[in-house]
Protein backbone atom coordinates (compact mmCIF):
# COMPACT_ATOMS: atom_id res chain seq x y z
CA UNK A 1 0.00 0.00 0.00
CA UNK A 2 1.49 3.36 -0.90
CA UNK A 3 -0.15 6.75 0.28
CA UNK A 4 1.44 9.30 -2.44
CA UNK A 5 0.44 13.13 -1.54
CA UNK A 6 0.66 15.72 -4.39
CA UNK A 7 0.34 19.53 -4.54
CA UNK A 8 0.48 22.14 -7.16
CA UNK A 9 0.42 25.62 -5.58
CA UNK A 10 -0.58 28.77 -8.03
CA UNK A 11 1.20 31.21 -4.75
CA UNK A 12 3.68 33.62 -5.99
CA UNK A 13 5.36 33.62 -2.90
CA UNK A 14 7.51 31.60 -2.41
CA UNK A 15 7.52 31.90 1.54
CA UNK A 16 3.76 30.96 1.03
CA UNK A 17 4.63 27.79 -0.96
CA UNK A 18 7.29 26.54 1.28
CA UNK A 19 4.56 26.35 4.12
CA UNK A 20 1.99 24.40 2.76
CA UNK A 21 4.65 22.39 1.58
CA UNK A 22 6.52 21.68 5.56
CA UNK A 23 2.48 21.44 6.34
CA UNK A 24 1.68 19.28 4.21
CA UNK A 25 4.84 16.78 4.89
CA UNK A 26 4.36 16.95 8.43
CA UNK A 27 0.39 15.72 8.28
CA UNK A 28 1.92 13.21 5.98
CA UNK A 29 4.22 11.63 8.64
CA UNK A 30 1.45 12.06 11.26
CA UNK A 31 -1.23 10.27 9.15
CA UNK A 32 1.11 7.29 7.67
CA UNK A 33 2.14 6.98 11.29
CA UNK A 34 -1.32 6.06 12.23
CA UNK A 35 -2.24 4.01 9.20
CA UNK A 36 1.12 1.53 10.10
CA UNK A 37 -0.23 1.68 13.76
CA UNK A 38 -3.47 0.19 13.06
CA UNK A 39 -1.95 -1.89 10.95
CA UNK A 40 0.38 -3.76 13.02
CA UNK A 41 -2.50 -3.95 15.51
CA UNK A 42 -5.09 -5.37 13.21
CA UNK A 43 -2.34 -7.60 11.42
CA UNK A 44 -3.81 -11.12 12.00
CA UNK A 45 -2.28 -12.71 14.53
CA UNK A 46 -0.92 -16.03 14.56
CA UNK A 47 3.23 -15.93 15.26
CA UNK A 48 3.43 -12.00 14.64
CA UNK A 49 5.98 -12.45 12.14
CA UNK A 50 3.75 -9.90 9.74
CA UNK A 51 2.63 -7.53 12.35
CA UNK A 52 6.50 -6.75 13.33
CA UNK A 53 7.09 -6.69 9.27
CA UNK A 54 5.10 -3.99 9.12
CA UNK A 55 7.63 -0.76 8.12
CA UNK A 56 6.46 2.78 6.96
CA UNK A 57 8.35 5.74 5.51
CA UNK A 58 7.71 9.13 4.38
CA UNK A 59 9.95 10.30 1.28
CA UNK A 60 12.06 11.55 0.27
CA UNK A 61 14.99 9.14 -0.09
CA UNK A 62 13.03 5.90 1.42
CA UNK A 63 13.17 2.55 -0.42
CA UNK A 64 9.63 2.77 -1.31
CA UNK A 65 8.44 6.03 -0.54
CA UNK A 66 11.14 7.93 -3.12
CA UNK A 67 9.25 11.03 -4.02
CA UNK A 68 9.16 14.80 -1.92
CA UNK A 69 5.59 13.88 -0.83
CA UNK A 70 4.96 10.24 -0.65
CA UNK A 71 4.44 7.67 2.31
CA UNK A 72 4.40 4.23 2.16
CA UNK A 73 2.95 1.21 4.62
CA UNK A 74 3.88 -1.94 3.75
CA UNK A 75 4.87 -5.64 4.79
CA UNK A 76 8.04 -7.02 4.24
CA UNK A 77 6.98 -10.70 5.57
CA UNK A 78 6.68 -11.97 1.72
CA UNK A 79 2.78 -12.85 2.75
CA UNK A 80 1.12 -9.91 3.96
CA UNK A 81 -0.56 -9.27 0.63
CA UNK A 82 -1.96 -12.54 0.42
CA UNK A 83 -3.59 -11.94 3.91
CA UNK A 84 -5.42 -8.47 3.02
CA UNK A 85 -6.92 -10.03 0.02
CA UNK A 86 -7.32 -13.97 0.38
CA UNK A 87 -6.25 -16.93 -1.91
CA UNK A 88 -7.98 -19.69 -3.09
CA UNK A 89 -7.60 -21.87 -0.44
CA UNK A 90 -7.62 -18.92 2.62
CA UNK A 91 -10.27 -16.12 2.40
CA UNK A 92 -9.25 -12.42 3.08
CA UNK A 93 -8.46 -10.66 5.83
CA UNK A 94 -8.01 -7.03 5.31
CA UNK A 95 -5.84 -5.12 7.81
CA UNK A 96 -4.00 -2.08 5.79
CA UNK A 97 -7.34 -1.46 4.19
CA UNK A 98 -9.17 -1.02 7.09
CA UNK A 99 -6.58 1.30 8.56
CA UNK A 100 -6.07 3.16 5.56
CA UNK A 101 -9.82 4.45 5.40
CA UNK A 102 -9.56 5.01 8.80
CA UNK A 103 -7.05 7.75 8.78
CA UNK A 104 -6.40 8.69 5.20
CA UNK A 105 -9.83 11.44 5.69
CA UNK A 106 -8.03 12.83 7.64
CA UNK A 107 -5.18 13.99 5.65
CA UNK A 108 -6.74 17.68 4.26
CA UNK A 109 -7.85 18.36 7.85
CA UNK A 110 -3.97 17.64 9.80
CA UNK A 111 -2.68 20.10 6.36
CA UNK A 112 -5.23 22.67 7.61
CA UNK A 113 -3.92 22.37 11.33
CA UNK A 114 -0.16 22.41 10.35
CA UNK A 115 -0.46 25.50 8.21
CA UNK A 116 -2.10 28.03 11.38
Amino acid sequence: MKIITGIKLNLRSKEAQDKVEKATKKALKDVVTDIAGDAIKDSPYLTGHNARSIQYEVGPGGEVAKGDLEGAVYSTSGYGGYLETGTVKMGARPYFKSALDRHIKKLPGEIKANLK
